[in-house]
């Protein structure tokens, strides 16, 4: 279970970096990246991953699809 950020739509606002409960998101070269080795989709913490609830651009966090 992890999420990604999709480059093409991130605008690099960085909304999501405080929120995230597990320090999973950093910013990247060019965007905010997600670490997939960390990132628990705020599973134990939240009912619903926070960067996903507050990126303003729909569909630019997605689950990363094994």
């Amino acid at each position: 279970m992890a999420l990604y950020i999709v480059a093409e739509e991130c605008i690099s606002c960085g909304d999501c970096k405080p929120v995230c409960p597990t320090d999973s998101i950093k910013e990247g070269a060019v965007v905010f990246e997600i670490s997939k080795k960390t990132c628990t989709e705020c599973n134990g913490d939240y009912d619903e991953p926070q960067c996903v609830k507050v990126c303003p651009i729909d569909n630019c966090i997605l689950p990363l699809v094994a």
